[in-house]
């Protein structure tokens, strides 16, 4: 403090501002790395109003700059047991102190409080500790006390007696016992586990009930106080008759450990004690002794039982620990003692308590971080971890806290603020402790934040998809584009526009400037362009303006629109020119493939095939989706041997469109399965004009050599005596042993795509004609090859 005000009147000297608050700063960080404590001592039950201490003089600043910096004092707890008068800076008692009533429980009574300036904003620790003086004398609980003794109790024995309370502490507490002369007893002086002085009674001769049936002896309590102060009470010793057996307990001490939540009635503790006499003499009845009144009002002993129960509510931060004495007494007048020791354990059961101190109410936002908006302590009643506190803020909010000293914290900013995103916060802070069942309490800090103009208009979406069917009608609207501005007034009033790009055509699209709707200016065609993107611009009002940018994002739907085509076979061919399927085909044989597409997409596009009218409507079959068309069964010698097929081509729109295929087939003999391998095999193409024509000269010449062939055969058939039959193509590749052409003639197919009648070359005979029975010759395969005459032959050729 003194090195504060050191600082602060060079500064001033120098008449140097700058310099001024390059001191303060300094002395504000050297103050809180190091704060100092006062400390002070005053005498118990001194006047109201006494002297404590002069606050000016200890920090070295006059009594005026207490005053203009508002120094106040604040005292730990509830009750503000101090008062500092700004005008001279001293600091005084408000009332009258009690050290027993303010410390009860405590060697040493420190009361704390805090001295707080203003402008700028410091604070300075202090304490003061209340000295006891010796102003309570020692108290017996009774004035009185009675023990019955038999006398055949042996030498030795001791007996515990009601111990004194004294209210003062240290050397002014209860420090020794005295007893009167007399004859049989002597004093034994002990300390208990808690520090506390207790007298026990020796016997020191033998009792003799016919002798002497009852004794009278004075105890005496001192203190340590100059002068000292002292307590008595009688203590009326009843020699009983000889009961020989005493009751024995089964522990000398009983230590048991408690929660401090415990509920009434829960038991504690049950102690018993034995006594092997008969009748009253071994009735056991238990009652406590030595044992102070506030463990009496915590406990609960029966007295038939021993069974000790909780009767209140017990409270580790007012006593850890109860020490009591239990008296088992027979009916013959004998006893025994116990101590039941009961250990309290803390349970978190104070929540942690929030004090602000110090708070500003409004902040720009534009205030810089680490700015500090309030001061407040924690404190929790409980101890060890569960008197630990944290705190933190609830939500994520641009403050954070800073721990000072003595559970202080203040409460600053951590990040730049924004009204217009939020003008006012609710800081809620919370503190908890660390206790296995963690309590915790909140304080809720409002904070309102003043206003700067620093916002541009935000759009909802940084991309906006919007889509429209094609074929539209002009200047429909297909949505809208919004853009917000936190600021307020003008400033936040949004315009709408599109951003021209150099270099390309005007979109056919255009945006509202006041509300930002989205409109289509002309009808769209999803087969021309399927999606666009155009920048849109929203700036707002203010001065210079802000602006910000959002991409436009517009999808064409596919409308059904467009028919299926049909690429093969192509719309301009004759139903005539068609596909040649050998009659021995199976069923599943591969005829030809329907080819065709949709210009639309996706459900729209998605084609069927379908046979919608057919010569024979069992014997071809199409498939579903691949377009194939495939014998449904064999061929049969019934079936005609021209067929025509009408396949439909249907897409799936809503409503759905279609195209037909024509095809032509020719039923035929005389296909070997290799012949029909390199048809099946061979790759699709698009038929062309030049191969068609080379096919039908090939055709053509084909014929003429099988009718010239022809010819020549029934004139040597009619030369000769034995008839022999015309050369033809087996009905299957398998009734030839070779698995090719007869031997009379081969014969090199090619085939164009998706025809078995594009190209066919015919060449010279490699063999004659040989009867069937003829053997064949090393490494040769001879089989008949006629089955049919030279006139069906011939009409094979046609």
């Amino acid at each position: 403090g003194w090195l504060f005000w050191r600082l602060m009147a060079c500064g001033r000297r120098s008449g140097d501002s700058k310099r001024q608050v390059i001191l303060f700063i300094l002395c504000v960080c050297v103050c809180q790395s190091g704060a100092e404590t006062l400390r002070y001592s005053l005498a118990e039950e001194m006047e109201k109003d006494s002297f404590v201490a002069n606050i000016a003089k200890d920090l070295g600043v006059s009594p005026g700059q207490l005053a203009a910096r508002k120094a106040r004092v604040v005292s730990e707890g509830n009750e503000q047991l101090f008062r500092l008068n700004q005008n001279t800076g001293v600091l005084t008692a408000k009332e009258s102190l009690d050290r027993e009533e303010i410390c009860p429980q405590s060697d040493t009574c420190t009361l704390f409080f805090k001295i707080f300036f203003e402008n700028p904003l410091q604070l300075i620790r202090g304490e003061v500790e209340v000295r006891d003086v010796n102003d309570n004398s020692p108290v017996f609980p009774e004035k009185e006390m009675v023990l019955e003794i038999p006398e055949t109790t042996s030498l030795g024995s001791r007996f515990p007696l009601e111990s004194a309370r004294d209210k003062d502490m240290g050397r002014n507490g209860l420090q020794n016992y005295s007893l009167g002369s007399n004859s049989h007893f002597s004093l034994a002086l002990g300390t208990g586990k808690g520090g506390a002085k207790y007298a026990e009674l020796v016997l020191e001769r033998q009792l003799d009930r016919e002798e002497q049936r009852q004794l009278n002896l004075l105890l005496t309590a001192i203190d340590g106080g100059s002068p000292p102060r002292s307590g008595t009470a009688q203590v009326g010793i009843v020699v009983l008759d000889a009961n020989d057996n005493i009751p024995v307990f089964g522990r000398e001490v009983y230590e048991v450990r408690l929660a401090e939540n415990s509920l009434p009635k829960q038991l504690v503790v049950r102690v018993a004690a034995a006594d092997p006499d008969e009748g009253s003499n071994g009735k056991v009845r238990y009652a406590f002794t030595q044992t102070s009144e506030r463990s009496r009002q915590l406990f609960e002993l029966n007295p038939a039982t021993g069974e000790i129960r909780v009767a209140g509510n017990l409270d580790f931060e007012e006593a850890e620990n109860h020490e009591m004495v239990v008296r088992a007494t027979d009916g013959g007048g004998l006893s025994a003692h116990c101590k039941v020791q009961v250990e309290v354990l803390d349970v978190n059961d104070n929540a942690p308590e929030i004090a602000l101190t110090s708070l500003t109410a409004s902040i720009p936002e534009d205030a810089p971080p680490r700015t500090v908006v309030a001061l407040f302590s924690v404190r929790d009643r409980d101890s060890g971890e569960n008197g630990r506190t944290t705190c933190a803020i609830d939500g994520d909010l641009p403050f954070s806290l800073t721990p000072t000293f003595d559970n202080y914290y203040e409460l600053r900013t951590n990040a730049a603020l924004d009204r217009e995103r939020t003008a006012e916060y609710n800081i809620t802070i919370t503190a908890m402790d660390w206790g296995t069942t963690r309590l915790s309490s909140r304080e809720s800090i409002f904070v309102q934040i003043s206003d700067v103009n620093d916002n541009p208009p935000e759009f909802t979406q940084e991309i906006y998809t919007m889509s429209v069917t094609e074929n539209n009608s002009d200047m429909l609207r297909i949505g809208s584009v919004n853009a917000t501005d936190a600021d307020a007034g003008k400033n936040a009033r949004v315009n709408y526009a599109l951003v021209r790009q150099e270099g390309k055509e005007q979109p056919d699209v255009s945006v509202s400037s006041e509300n930002g709707d989205v409109y289509i200016l002309r009808p769209l065609d999803y087969e021309e362009v399927r999606a666009f993107e155009v920048a849109v611009r929203a700036t707002d009002g203010g001065s210079p303006p802000l602006s910000a940018q959002a991409v436009l994002r517009v999808v064409v739907r596919d409308e059904n629109d467009n028919a299926p085509v049909v690429l093969h076979p192509p719309p301009d061919s004759s139903a005539a020119a068609g596909e040649l399927v050998p009659r021995w085909a199976r069923a599943g044989y591969l005829v030809a493939k329907v080819v065709a597409v949709d210009a639309d997409a996706g459900q729209n596009a998605w084609l069927s095939y379908e046979l919608a009218k057919a010569t024979e409507p069992g014997l071809f079959r199409v498939g579903l989706h691949s377009g194939e068309v495939r014998t449904a069964r064999a061929v049969a010698e019934r079936d005609a041997p021209r067929q025509r097929l009408v396949v439909l081509v249907r897409d799936r729109g809503q409503p759905p469109r279609s195209a037909t295929a024509t095809l032509g087939i020719a039923l035929v003999d005389g296909f070997s399965d290799a012949h029909l391998r390199v048809s099946e095999e061979a790759p699709a193409a698009e038929p062309d004009g030049p191969l068609t024509l080379y096919l039908i000269v090939c055709l053509a010449c084909v014929s003429a050599l099988f009718l010239a062939t022809a010819v020549a055969a029934v004139v040597r058939r009619a030369r000769r005596s034995e008839a022999e039959t015309l050369p033809t193509f087996p009905k299957a590749a398998t009734e030839s042993n070779a698995g090719s052409l007869p031997r009379s003639y081969v014969y090199d197919v090619c085939f164009a795509a998706g025809t078995v009648n594009s190209e066919f070359r015919f060449l010279r005979p490699l063999f004659p004609c040989l009867p069937a029975e003829l053997p064949p010759g090393p490494g040769e395969q001879r089989s008949s090859v006629c089955s049919q005459d030279a006139a069906n032959l011939g009409e094979e050729g046609d």
